[in-house]
């Protein structure tokens, strides 16, 4: 359909922080803009200004948990909403399920978008009593099953989560959170034998995501070999840092912080592998997290936990080694892999490379979004 049919004023809706990763809502937004909608992003904190055609409205304040987002941040989001009178409205956040029906009831189209299995997730909240978590997961299912029926679509991030809503909607589709093909790709590339002998973990560090395995495992890396592990992201919770300085394998550790895209770019351009070790709980099993294909869009070798569903997207593509995320010694021999063979180490980052460019990158799901919205604009 062309482009000049596509026009109509949408406006995805979100009760996170812009600062928190929302690289997905980013390019859904973006994609929208570029195919000619007229595209609206209501969120707190954000500056009311305009982005990349996407037109920015902010919402005073911010609420750091989920509770004050449920009573507070989710009526400011509607009121917006409603002023700006959209086609169509596109919601990312659970606690958002009543103002996507409060706009279903005005008529509009409302779209669904499922980030999270979070049902799965709250069996593993330590704010949250044990013996309450599987009953509370059960009722978040329940109303999140029902909601679903009467919403115009439903994007879920994963095929797993879109298994469990495709008999809630019929109109479910499955739109995944790839990079960009050309985000990662460095302006000036370093040849594999200039590389520092270096591996890198991009993304928030959490006990959850392996922060402590991958910091002990360099500890157990041999002693005849140069490594150092890089670090981009917030350490949370952030009074976890104290312990991590006290471990042995801190001594190889460059903490980096936050990067921004180019400073993420310039990282994994010069490392030689990239680590995503996150621990077995059932929401990440099934999960597709952004760094894995980042780092294969990066063109460098990963080094993943061994989860069924990622033995598809690392060992059939060739592109990187699986370990067991908890066991700190086989995390500490795929580094000394990486670092030590070379040749080895770039094929893998070589292939990984070539299959983000045929297959897992964002320009081939963005024309998933774009049809969607033609069939519910008509």
């Amino acid at each position: 359909m062309a482009i000049s049919q596509r026009l109509g004023r949408v406006c995805h809706l979100t009760s996170v922080h812009p600062h928190t990763d929302t690289r997905i809502l980013v390019k859904e937004c973006s994609t929208l803009a570029a195919a000619g909608f007229e595209t609206h992003l209501v969120a707190p904190g954000a500056p009311n200004s305009v982005s990349n055609g996407v037109f920015l409205h902010g919402i005073a304040g911010f609420a750091r948990n989920r509770l004050t987002r449920m009573l507070w941040s989710a009526q400011a989001v509607y009121r917006q909403a409603l002023a700006l009178n959209a086609d169509l409205y596109h919601f990312h956040d659970p606690e958002l399920i009543p103002v996507g029906l409060l706009l279903k009831r005005q008529g509009k189209q409302v779209i669904y978008d499922i980030h999270e299995d979070v049902p799965r997730q709250i069996l593993h909240k330590d704010y949250l009593p044990r013996q309450s978590r599987r009953f509370i997961g059960l009722i978040i299912e329940r109303l999140e099953n029902i909601a679903g029926r009467h919403f115009s679509a439903l994007i879920t991030a994963t095929p797993t989560i879109g298994d469990r809503f495709a008999p809630v909607n019929p109109r479910t589709v499955v739109i995944n959170n790839y990079p960009l093909c050309s985000e990662l790709v460095p302006s000036a590339p370093v040849s594999w034998e200039e590389r520092s002998p270096s591996v890198a973990y991009v993304g928030g560090l959490t006990a959850v995501r392996g922060m402590f395995q991958m910091v002990e495992a360099m500890s157990l890396v041999s002693s005849g070999i140069t490594a150092t592990l890089e670090l981009a992201g917030r350490i949370w919770p952030a009074n976890q840092r104290e312990q991590l300085l006290q471990m042995p394998g801190w001594a190889y550790v460059r903490e980096l912080g936050v990067l921004d895209r180019a400073g993420v770019s310039h990282l994994l351009g010069r490392a030689r592998a990239g680590l995503v070790v996150l621990h077995p709980y059932p929401n990440i099993i099934h999960s597709q997290p952004i760094k894995l294909f980042e780092y294969m869009s990066a063109g460098i070798p990963v080094i993943g936990s061994d989860f069924p569903l990622w033995r598809t997207f690392v060992e059939q593509t060739g592109c990187g080694l699986l370990v067991n995320p908890l066991d700190t010694h086989a995390i500490a021999r795929a580094i000394e892999f990486m670092l030590t063979q070379p040749k080895a180490a770039s094929e893998m980052g070589r292939r990984g490379r070539i299959v983000v460019e045929q297959q897992y990158n964002w320009e081939r799901e963005a024309s998933k979004l774009l049809d969607l919205y033609d069939a519910c604009l008509g």
